[in-house]
Order: C-alpha cells, then structure tokens, then sequence
C-alpha cells in the first residue's frame, strides 16, 4: 500500500510543517493531569482528617514525614506544570502580536518555574528544619 502525502504542495513548496514540540507540550499535559488525581485525592483527605483546624505546628508536624512532604512536593511540582502548560495554551491561541506573545510566554515560564522551586523549598525546609 503507497502512503500518500499528507501536506499540501504548498506546504511542500514553503518547507512548512509541524513544529515538532506539539505532541509532546500534549501528553505532557495529560501525564501531569493523571497525576493530579491521586495526588488531589490524598490531600483532600488529609485535609479533611488531619489539617482542618490546625495550628501552624500541627502542618509543620505533618510535613515532617517524609511520605507527606514528598507527596505534598510531587501536588505542587505536578500542579505548577499543568498550569503552565495550560496558560501557555490561553496565550498562543488569544495573543496575536508575536512580542506580546513570546513575552508572556516568557514570564509565565518564569512564574510558574519559581513557583514550583519557591513551594518545593518551603515543603522540604518544614520536613528538614521544622517551624
């Protein structure tokens, strides 16, 4: 059986295809949901056992098992790229102007990469140090 080509002539003739980062921004974002629902689960429940009503002392006595704080740091690691990923999506379908755009892009990367560093850090600095 022959396998046609896909792509217009033009398309041909241009050199224009996909941009190769398409599927894997995708799954990408399919993997971090998959894992946002364990790990939202968990905290829900633990949340509405353990954490409702307590002092700052009572958190920081539950982050220092390390089952706790590594699950609360894989929450906010898989949360930060989904949003990410997910924002990213918002800007380059609604921003037309390309500087605008790649400005955005930019920030949003930084936002969401300090986030990620800035929650990870606290969790561990709780498990490690306590209050």
């Amino acid at each position: 059986m022959i396998l046609r080509n896909l792509r217009t002539p033009m398309a041909n003739a241009r050199g224009l295809g996909s941009g190769k980062h398409g599927f894997s921004h995708w799954w990408l974002q399919r993997l971090s949901a998959i894992a946002l629902i364990p790990l939202s689960i968990w905290f829900v429940c633990s949340l509405l056992s353990k954490l409702i009503g307590a002092e700052r002392f009572d958190v920081a006595m539950w982050l220092e098992s390390p089952f706790h704080a590594l699950l609360m740091a894989a929450l906010m690691l898989a949360l930060c790229i989904h949003a990410r990923l997910g924002v990213q999506v918002v800007i380059e379908d609604y921003i037309h102007k390309k500087w605008v755009n790649l400005t955005l892009i930019i920030a949003n990367n930084f936002l969401f990469i300090a986030l990620a560093a800035i929650s990870v850090l606290a969790i561990f600095k709780l498990h490690f140090f306590g209050v």
